[in-house]
């Protein structure tokens, strides 16, 4: 393993371990001494990586509330408090966001250049806020971006965005008839993408919008909107990771689905645990 501070290789492994078991080494080069977990975000942390990835991974999966993740471990014979958990998830989530949208960046058919687009609202400090998403024709994900405005400057920032992410340009867009999509989408995407104004032909989109409406009703609300920002684009990003349907309707066997979430959520937790 090389040294976290030089970067030699001239490293070597110590007898003793780290109170957590993680292995221990020694720098001859400039002397230092670090572990498996020195320079990572888990740093420090008294709880081994393990534990801490599927805390995190439960709380963007699953309806679950910052103490209910702490009772839940608590009958394992693991402590830690609520706090813990919200101070763990702002860390992680960030890293296995850009990795999970740097993995879908540039896939995807034909489908991938049929957008739907359109807005939510969300309640944070008090304030309702809009949460822009958008998904395909087959219904993968293709950007979230949570703003505080329903405006001009916040859709071309999330079209802006969508371009990022996917590495594509649409060939047609639909959206509702808010006044502020045509323009940002001739200015974002170019002149040549067909734009589709009907909210019947978006029904699709609306009936997506459950997921993040259903996960966020336990948690009442959001105290800060970098938190709901994260949280929102986090949580998108992992279920679209885990999605099992590459097109509508499709038929998953039980044994197919269940073969399926194990292997992409064995690569999520090891995303978690090399932070």
């Amino acid at each position: 393993m090389e040294c976290i501070d030089c970067g030699s290789a001239a490293t070597s492994e110590r007898r003793d371990r780290t109170a957590q078991g993680y292995r221990r080494f020694r720098c001859h080069n400039c002397g230092r001494q670090f572990n498996e977990r020195s320079g990572g975000l888990l740093n420090r942390t008294q709880y081994p990586s393990d534990v801490i990835a599927l805390v995190v991974l439960w709380r963007l999966r699953y309806r679950l509330t910052l103490k209910d993740l702490s009772e839940m471990f608590l009958e394992r014979g693991i402590i830690f408090s609520h706090e813990a958990v919200r101070d763990w998830e702002a860390k992680l989530t960030p890293v296995l966001t850009t990795e999970l949208r740097q993995r879908r960046r540039g896939k995807g058919g034909a489908g991938r250049r049929l957008w739907h687009v359109d807005e939510t609202c969300l309640r944070v400090r008090g304030y309702w806020c809009y949460l822009y998403r958008a998904i395909d024709r087959n219904g993968d994900l293709v950007d979230t971006m949570l703003s505080e405005h329903r405006d001009m400057a916040a859709a071309k920032a999330f079209f802006r965005s969508a371009k990022s992410a996917t590495g594509t340009t649409p060939d047609r867009v639909t959206t509702d008839g808010h006044g502020s999509y045509p323009r940002a989408i001739r200015s974002m995407l170019g002149q040549d993408v067909k734009h589709r104004t009907s909210a019947f032909k978006n029904n699709r989109l609306e009936q997506d919008h459950r997921g993040i409406k259903g996960r966020i009703r336990c948690m009442r609300g959001f105290k800060e909107f970098g938190a709901a920002e994260r949280f929102c684009r986090g949580y998108d990003e992992l279920r679209a990771f885990l999605r099992l349907r590459t097109r509508h309707n499709q038929h998953v066997s039980a044994n197919r689905r269940r073969l399926l979430h194990l292997r992409r959520a064995n690569v999520l937790l090891a995303i978690l645990q090399a932070a």
